[in-house]
């Protein structure tokens, strides 16, 4: 997959970081530099990183494995959901509840519930409760919906998890490597980039920079879902010719 273009990158402001005050010193081989207090990332370190990760995340979708998407900052919400989405991938954006993975047992419960509520909706078997009773249960759906419309599909905890900002997303990354689950992520000058497999140094607040390096990874695994799907289509030709 062909990375984005140096200066898509730099206008998309990738490489702007924190303020020096606020930087982690484990993030200093990803600095070029400072200007006016505020660290630049060096986007050639940013461009290695995101192939390197793009390859894994490759990978990982092309052996049917699942990788779920994190980010609940403001900025990133919409982003993350409609890229994931595309592909198929898990998603959490609208807040990380504790043990979505560590007890994914309870969390597929309440997604059943959700199911459960909203077939009864549609296919009318709620005929007999009230206009108050049915308006409590469409709320409930729709809370629901929100926290876990992005994962009811995942039927087992997921292979990785890629997350737009670590420190904003620090429990998610925590139940991920409790659980030896790959962690893929977005990692600002003000974070720890040890705490994950595969950080990605760019600036994790800006909109056009989440966008450019989700996109990069929804396109690396767009590429591998493709050629999981053509190595299944000539298995099933060499089937049909014996």
């Amino acid at each position: 997959m062909q990375l984005p273009e140096y200066k898509d990158m730099l206008n998309a402001g990738v490489h702007f970081g924190h303020m020096k005050k606020k930087w982690n010193p484990k993030m200093r081989s990803y600095i070029f530099d400072q200007r006016k207090g505020i660290h630049i990332i060096d986007i050639n370190r940013t461009l290695e990183c995101m192939e390197r990760a793009g390859n894994a995340a490759k990978q990982i979708a092309r052996s049917g494995k699942k990788i779920m998407f994190v980010a609940t900052k403001k900025q990133a919400r919409t982003i993350v959901a409609e890229a994931a989405g595309s592909v198929g991938m898990p998603y959490v954006t609208d807040r990380w509840l504790g043990g979505m993975m560590t007890n994914f047992a309870t969390i597929r419960k309440s997604i059943r519930n959700m199911q459960h509520i909203e077939k009864s909706l549609a296919d009318g078997s709620l005929s007999s409760v009230t206009k108050k009773e049915r308006l409590m249960l469409s709320r409930k759906k729709d809370k629901l919906k929100k926290v876990f419309g992005g994962i009811e599909h995942l039927n087992r905890i997921p292979a990785a998890v890629f997350v737009v900002d670590i420190i904003h997303e620090h429990i998610a990354i925590a139940e991920a490597t409790k659980l030896g689950i790959l962690t893929f992520a977005m990692v600002d000058t003000n974070s720890d980039p040890t705490k994950v497999d595969y950080p990605i140094p760019a600036n994790d607040d800006a909109s056009k920079s989440v966008s450019i390096v989700v996109d990069y990874m929804v396109k690396c695994i767009k590429e591998g879902l493709e050629e999981r799907n053509n190595k299944k289509a000539e298995k099933k030709e060499e089937a049909a010719a014996k």
